[in-house]
């Protein structure tokens, strides 16, 4: 029996929310611990393993000033943590709200926040790849009129879950697309949040080159463009996952403020540098695993070869 492409896209979706399903049974301190087994899977494989590869390819590019052992220690451990990352998904999606909320312990720098919604210009929240991100996500759509931009998935079964779950405490969707920038502009028109993940390679129409720790990265030019436009105020997100499951700590930092500059590469550059400073405080927790460097400018050799 032939199976038609769009067929075998379904089957696909199907298994991946019977994953997530299956995970979201597990406590925490289940799911980190098949998150770092995960983890230490691939670190067994060596470089055979796309995602131990690209990692470390990465991180010795990135942190050239640590030392062959510190590297591999970083590699390590963050292949551990994106296998937490994965394994989490099914508590950040399909937990009750009020459950995932309860594993928050701390939250650092709070006053960042009320400060940038109080000046009502609209707030634009930088949300690296980062920690749980989505436990985040969560935290500022149950306390603030939130907008967050994301790039729809391929199979529409995970992109209905993905925005039904993410939207389950008055988060709005804004695909990332012309008609997602305009919920984003009315958004801070408004005097609302919005959020977005910087740290993602655009199309090449839509980037720009600019430094990201020592390495020219294809940048997006919205982020930087939307707060040059409106003047909102641009802070800094993440969520960190705290050892033996103990739940995650919400971190919140000035983005610099030469991010709002209507030069480009200036207003980028800044971006860059914002995000850079939030991996610095907690480089094994980000997603080191993606190719973060493919589109290198004309002229210069490949990245990943």
């Amino acid at each position: 029996m032939n199976v038609t492409e769009s067929e075998l896209k379904q089957v696909k979706a199907i298994l991946a929310v019977l994953v997530l399903g299956l995970l979201s049974l597990l406590p925490l301190k289940a799911s980190q611990g098949l998150g770092r087994w995960l983890g230490n899977r691939q670190w067994r494989k060596g470089e055979k393993a796309k995602m131990t590869f690209q990692t470390r390819r990465n991180i010795s590019r990135c942190f050239p000033e640590l030392d062959p052992d510190a590297q591999d220690q970083l590699v390590h451990e963050s292949l551990k943590q994106t296998g937490c990352s994965l394994c989490e998904m099914g508590m950040a999606w399909l937990w009750p709200a009020k459950r995932t909320l309860k594993k928050i312990r701390q939250i650092h720098n709070k006053e960042i926040v009320s400060e940038a919604v109080v000046q009502g210009k609209g707030v634009i929240l930088i949300a690296p790849h980062l920690g749980n991100w989505e436990v985040l996500n969560l935290w500022l759509s149950a306390h603030y009129p939130f907008t967050a931009m994301y790039k729809p998935p391929r199979l529409q079964l995970m992109d209905n879950l993905i925005k039904r779950m993410r939207a389950r405490l008055g988060t709005r969707m804004a695909p990332a697309d012309t008609r997602g920038v305009r919920m984003v502009m009315k958004a801070l028109r408004r005097g609302e949040m919005v959020g977005i993940l910087p740290d993602q390679e655009p199309e090449a129409s839509g980037g720009i080159h600019v430094p990201f720790f020592g390495n020219q990265a294809l940048t997006m030019k919205l982020l930087p463009q939307l707060a040059a436009q409106t003047g909102a105020v641009v802070i800094c997100g993440y969520a960190e996952r705290l050892p033996q499951a103990e739940g995650f700590d919400l971190h919140f930092r000035r983005a610099e403020h030469e991010i709002n500059s209507k030069d480009l590469i200036q207003a980028a550059t800044a971006m860059n540098r914002s995000v850079e400073a939030c991996v610095r405080a907690l480089p094994a927790q980000y997603q080191w695993e993606y190719r973060r460097f493919s589109h290198q400018p004309e002229g210069m050799p490949r990245f990943y070869d």
